[in-house]
């Protein structure tokens, strides 16, 4: 059994990306007039962002659910998470919206969550790496 997130293992991280991913998608979809009323973040970004991470998320399923992650997958996966992290901040510090302190903090805790999340990935799928050329 693991020890700490960082040892956990690539189908686990990517797993666990799927459902954040799904869960997130679904939270912005259904709770976009909310979310907007209180982050000052348009209802209309938050809702196609949200519909955007739904089929995000079942590919991030799929790849977690081979018994290998392809390595391609995974670093779509990376890939897509360092641009989703690299949009946000895009869009927060390039004034293309105008988010209140909450909105600040949601925009980037979010983006600080899925950083991790590529980090984490990244770091399983180098590990996977080592493990197959030694082995």
């Amino acid at each position: 059994m693991p020890t700490s997130l960082t040892s956990l293992p690539l189908r686990a991280i990517l797993g666990i990306d799927a459902a954040t991913c799904a869960v997130m998608g679904l939270v912005l979809i259904t709770g976009a007039g909310f979310i907007a009323g209180v982050t000052a973040i348009p209802a209309g970004l938050l809702c196609y962002a949200g519909l955007a991470l739904l089929p995000i998320a079942a590919f991030m399923a799929i790849v977690a659910s081979r018994p290998t992650p392809p390595a391609a997958g995974v670093w779509l996966v990376v890939t897509g998470n360092v641009l989703w992290v690299a949009a946000s901040l895009v869009l927060a510090f390039g004034g293309l919206i105008a988010p209140n302190g909450l909105g600040w903090a949601f925009v980037l805790a979010q983006a600080l969550i899925v950083a991790a999340l590529a980090w984490l990935e990244y770091g399983a799928l180098r590990g996977a790496v080592v493990r197959l050329q030694a082995g």
